[in-house]
């Protein structure tokens, strides 16, 4: 929350600019997608795992849409589809992880290039933008009555709600933090980690299949080459609000706060006139470095004074050991 008021605060002194109607809906509008990614990025990192398909799965799904809208599908159909589509990239990803034993992060680098070619493949060079005014109009219109709040981030809001209450308020949530914590501690108390793992993946896949139909008409395109680098910028926001690399810690406020502070912080650098979206990539990857450095700082300084304490205890027993056994020379006996 802090952060959040100091990214504000610099926001408001750069530029009167920043607090207009505009603006904070531009900011919406560009954090509302990683957002929703979010969600379901938090609760995978926090049993210990990693997705880093979520933006592939995006492209595929926005692609299929427009792939499946240029052969004259009703949209209600294509919905269910893509929907689908995102359960069965979803479950590749677990199915990999949980049944087949292979790392997450090598499983999810794979499908990451994997469902990339096949959205490239799906239209190829082809642009699809013929989509009814009803479903692009949620990338450029706000929420009636409030000028500034997007679709994307009205959805997030609810969906964050939700998360919220399951991780916070559920057996189900807490299963999570005790996975995180110690996986065959779980185990004896009777979770079933790799069913929960799965469902975690399957809903990764469902969450960024809807994000790409949004992304999608918010774009009022479809095409190749959409959401590259967003996975990153996805487990940046992550771990910026407070959820362990590790696992086991974490919380949605937080990640919803970090979206916020992420957001703001953009916004703040590109009205400043030395700044543009590819420098903000270098403050991007500053912050993902230093969202897993300082957290761990004080486990790094206990382990530096244990091992300083490991060393003088040796070096005593080195010098003990050097002057050898008291001399007996002139004892009577």
């Amino acid at each position: 929350m802090v952060a959040l008021v100091v990214v504000f605060a610099l926001g408001v002194d750069s530029s009167g600019y920043f607090l207009s109607s505009y603006n904070l809906f531009t900011l919406c509008t560009n954090i509302g997608d990683l957002a929703l990614m979010a969600l379901p990025m938090t609760l995978i990192i926090m049993v210990g795992e990693i997705d880093l398909s979520v933006a592939s799965t995006l492209a595929l799904s926005g692609e299929t849409l427009g792939y499946l809208w240029s052969h004259h599908w009703p949209m209600g159909l294509i919905f269910v589809v893509v929907i689908a589509l995102g359960v069965v990239l979803g479950a590749i990803n677990g199915f990999l992880v949980t049944r087949v034993g292979l790392p997450s992060l090598a499983v999810t680098i794979g499908t990451l290039t994997l469902y990339r070619g096949l959205a490239n493949v799906v239209l190829g060079p082809l642009t699809v933008a013929n989509f009814p005014s009803f479903y692009t109009n949620v990338g450029v219109d706000s929420v009636p009555g409030i000028p500034f709040l997007s679709y994307s981030v009205a959805i997030f809001i609810v969906l964050a709600i939700v998360f919220g209450v399951v991780l916070h308020r559920t057996p189900f949530g807490r299963s999570l933090y005790a996975i995180g914590l110690n996986k065959e501690a779980a185990l004896h108390a009777g979770i079933r980690v790799q069913r929960v793992k799965l469902l975690l993946f399957v809903l990764s896949g469902v969450v960024c299949s809807l994000v790409g139909m949004l992304y999608t008409f918010e774009l009022s395109s479809a095409g190749e080459s959409i959401g590259i680098g967003f996975e990153l910028k996805v487990i940046t926001i992550v771990l910026l609000g407070g959820v362990s690399i590790f696992g086991g810690r974490g919380t949605i406020i937080g990640v919803a706060l970090a979206a916020f502070v992420y957001a703001g912080l953009h916004s703040v650098l590109l009205l400043s006139s030395s700044f543009n979206d590819n420098d903000f990539q270098v403050v991007s990857g500053a912050l993902l470095i230093l969202s897993v450095l300082v957290p761990n700082l004080p486990a790094f300084a206990q382990r530096g004074r244990a091992l300083l304490r490991r060393r003088a205890a040796r070096s005593v027993a080195a010098d003990g050991s050097a002057q050898g056994p008291p001399s007996t020379e002139g004892v009577a006996p």
